[in-house]
C-alpha cells in the first residue's frame, strides 16, 4: 500500500492504494463519486472516462499510480473546469454538453453518458466548432447500448454552438 494525494475536481484526497489500484476504484470507492461508470473493464467502451491532465483517459485501466500529481476531472467536475478555462465569474450548475446531453435527450439508459460528455468536452476544449466528421472521429471507441449516436452528435454540436455564442457576450 502507498499512500497518494491526488487533486480531483480541483480537490487534494489522499488516499492509501496497491500502486496497481484502478483510478476507477479510486474515484468510485473511495471518493464516492457518480461519474465513472464501469462498463467492460477493458477500456474499449469509453464509460469510465475522466480528464487527466485534460486529456480523456480510461480510468478502469489506469493505475493510480500513473496519477499522482496531475489533474484529474470527473464529470462533476466538468462545470468548473469549464469555468475556469472561460474565465467565467461563477460556475454554471452543468456544463454546456451536460446540458446540451439532457436538451437532446441523448442519454437513454444512462451508461454511456459519462463517457460520451467526457470525450465531447475534451474535444469542445480543443475545437469550438467541430464537424461531424470530427465528432464521429473523436467518438469512436464510445459506445452507447441504446444506439443515441445522431442525438450525441447534435447534442455536441448544440454545445459548440452554445459555448461560441457565450463568448461572444464577453
Amino acid at each position: 500500500m502507498s499512500t497518494y494525494t491526488l487533486v480531483v475536481n480541483d480537490k487534494t484526497a489522499e488516499i492509501n492504494a496497491a500502486d496497481d489500484t484502478p483510478l476507477f476504484y479510486v474515484l468510485t470507492n473511495a471518493l464516492r463519486l457518480k461519474g465513472p461508470r464501469f462498463g467492460c473493464g477493458l477500456a474499449q467502451c469509453g464509460s469510465c472516462s475522466v480528464l487527466v491532465d485534460g486529456v480523456e483517459t480510461r480510468s478502469c485501466v489506469t493505475p493510480v499510480s500513473d496519477v499522482q500529481g496531475k489533474s484529474i476531472t470527473t464529470l462533476e467536475g466538468l462545470a468548473a473546469r469549464y469555468a475556469r478555462e472561460k474565465g467565467l465569474p461563477q460556475t454554471p450548475e452543468l456544463h454546456p454538453l451536460q446540458q446540451a446531453f439532457i436538451d437532446e435527450r441523448s442519454a437513454q439508459c444512462g451508461h454511456c453518458y459519462n463517457g460520451m460528455i467526457v470525450k465531447g468536452s475534451e474535444l469542445l476544449s480543443r475545437n469550438a466548432n467541430p464537424d461531424e466528421a470530427e465528432i464521429r472521429r473523436e467518438m469512436n471507441g464510445h459506445l452507447c447500448r441504446c444506439g443515441t449516436y445522431p442525438r450525441v452528435i447534435k447534442a455536441i454540436q448544440r454545445a459548440a454552438r452554445e459555448m461560441r455564442s457565450m463568448g461572444k457576450q464577453d
